[in-house]
This record gives C-alpha cells, structure tokens and sequence, in this order.
C-alpha cells in the first residue's frame, strides 16, 4: 500500500511512517517543516527505497494537488496539525489556518484524486485527531469519552480539531469520500518535540532546573505510548469500518502530579542527582492555563471489540523507556531547545 502521511516529521506522524515503513507499505512523507518538525525523526526510515518526502504546506492546495498527481497514493493518514495548546492560546490563527482550511484543503484533494482514480474501493482518507475535543471529564473514574461522547471544545486548539472533525465527516456524508477518523489520548515516547510535559521535565530535571506543574497537579490525563498509537492507527487504516470512528487510548489515567513523580523517580534510578537528593525536590507547582480541563479518559472498547487492540505497555513500563532513549539521544534534543518558545512559559493568555 502506498501511504500519503501529512505531519510525517513530527511526533505522532514519524512514528507512523517509521512503523509503516518496517512493514513493508510505501510511505510519501508530506511535512511543511514547521518548528515543531524534525527529519531526523525518519532518518532511518529515509533509507528505504519505499520512502518519499515532499515538503509541502497544507495551506497550500496548489501543492498538495501536485503531489497527489505525482504519487497517486492507496490512502492518506492525516496527521498534520498544530498541536500545542498553550501555543493556541497565545496564536489562535495558524490554528485555524493550518487544523480547519489545512484539512479542507487536504480533503478535497483526496477527493480530487479518488474521483480521477475512478473511485477505488480500497482507498481511505484517515483523519488522525484528539480526544480534546470532547471537553473535560468529572473526576468519576465510570465516566469516559466513547465516539458516542457529544463535542465540547474548550481551547482554540481543541476547537479546531472539532472543526476538521466535523469536515472530514461532512465530505463523507455529501461527497461519499471513504473516511476514517481516530481520537487519541495523550501521546508521549520517543522523538517527543520538548515542550511538551513529559520531555520537559525529564530536560529540565537533567538541566537542575525547576519542574513546572500547573495548578495543583490534579488534572487527569489518559496516557498512550507513541509506538502502540503508530499501531493502531496503521491497524484503523486497513480494517476499520468505512465512516467509523474508533477512540485511541492507552487506559494509563494519571495525575500530572503522579506522571511527574514517576518520571523523577525513574530518573533517581537512571541518573542519580550528583548530590544525592531526589529529583522530585525539584517539583514546582505554577499558575495553571486558562481552561485547563480537569480529565481526559478513553474508553477504547471499540477498537479493542471491533479490531483487537490494545496498548503494548503500562504507563510505567513506556515511561522508563521514554527516559532512557532521552539519556541516550542528547544529540537529538539539544538543538531543538534552541527553536522558537522551547523552554519558555506559553499560554497565559494574557
């Protein structure tokens, strides 16, 4: 199978195109490079004469008609996306741009393409998007998201992702375009772009800086290993029901509290401080965000039931992983802390 994957330099995209890859499918990598992207992420992937890389900005229907003409790809995994929520509150508007006219643009040259191909039965447009846009949870642990769970925005990031969301089920009910669409807990793991929670404070601990926890580290989130989501994601685009949607967690519920203390006692064991004291002293609770939702569940019952997933690893046994591939990739992070906000508090909303 030849795969158009959008985003294929970034966190959650890379993943795919390297497990892609190791399987045998071809992959067309579409990646604008924004600062959140890195091609060293596919470096090995890259190797393979399977492999192709356009770099291209969704925005841009112009290229994208191009190279769907020049690949004529079996389906597309789109994952491309501005993804950072404090980003969203401070610039709304490469949120809108990029999420919402991105993905329109997006759909309809897929749709373009299915039509000239002659509408073939095998082809999938599969949207990758968020359990975000489902609001926030009680703290009730029987109450989880299900694909039944009604909409409810509550960041320009969140809402933007409802909105392609909603598009992509819009061009399939008007246009019968074969769609596919996925909602995903929170990922972590590998090759995670550091200005996300976990990668910032496994840096910031080996770097003696303070580690920020909004609020009071009550907020719950649904953890799910990159690789496992890679996984099912692959697993969604070749046997998941035409028009279904299928809700992508890793049944790992923490505090951010509880996540952070894990990690500052995994990196006692890996790499203890030199003067001898816990990591976890260096825990520093800082104003929370403006709308920070309280919990995120996933109740994957669906894609267990229907396709036979389900994550590979807890919270813990992923988490040791993550750590030790950051002690022993240095050269891959370092540069990256350089990049545009890395490192600095966003998301005020001031």
């Amino acid at each position: 199978m030849k795969i158009l994957v959008t985003g294929g330099a970034g966190f959650i995209g890379s993943a795919v195109v390297r497990l892609a890859i190791a399987r045998g499918h071809q992959v067309v990598n579409l990646d604008a490079l924004t600062y959140a992207a890195c091609l060293e992420n596919v470096a090995e992937a890259a190797k393979s004469p399977n492999y192709a890389f356009e770099q291209a900005d969704i925005r841009d229907r112009a290229a994208l008609d191009r190279i769907f003409d020049a690949h004529r790809p079996d389906a597309v995994m789109h994952l491309a996306a501005e993804s950072h929520v404090d980003r969203s509150i401070d610039g709304p508007g490469d949120f809108i741009e990029t999420n919402i006219t991105g993905t329109f643009n997006m759909l309809e040259a897929a749709r373009k393409h299915w039509v000239q191909a002659g509408k073939p039965d095998g082809f999938r447009f599969h949207h990758i998007s968020t359990d975000e846009v489902y609001g926030s949870l009680p703290a009730d642990p029987e109450v989880m998201f299900t694909e039944e769970t009604s909409y409810d925005p509550r960041s320009p990031y969140s809402a933007s992702k409802a909105a392609s969301d909603h598009l992509v089920r819009a061009w399939a009910e008007t246009y019968g375009l074969p769609v596919v669409l996925t909602n995903c807990s929170n990922n972590y793991g590998p090759y995670h772009f550091p200005e996300k929670l976990i990668p910032v404070v496994i840096l910031n601990a080996l770097a003696g800086k303070a580690l920020p926890i909004y609020g009071d580290g009550s907020n719950i989130r649904d953890w799910l290993y990159v690789e496992d989501h890679a996984d099912a994601l692959l697993l969604v685009l070749q046997k998941g029901a035409l028009g279904r949607s299928y809700n992508i967690g890793g049944e790992n519920e923490r505090t951010n509290l509880e996540l952070v203390q894990t990690l500052c006692a995994i990196l006692d064991d890996k790499r203890p401080r030199t003067d001898g004291k816990p990591y976890a002293d260096q825990i520093t609770f800082v104003t929370d965000r403006p709308g920070h939702d309280a919990r995120y569940a996933i109740d994957p019952s669906r894609i267990r039931d229907e396709l036979g997933w389900q994550p590979s690893v807890t919270v813990e046994e992923g988490l040791a992983k993550t750590v030790q591939w950051y002690l022993d990739n240095e050269a891959w992070w370092r540069p990256l802390q350089t990049r545009h906000g890395v490192g600095q508090r966003l998301g005020k909303g001031e």
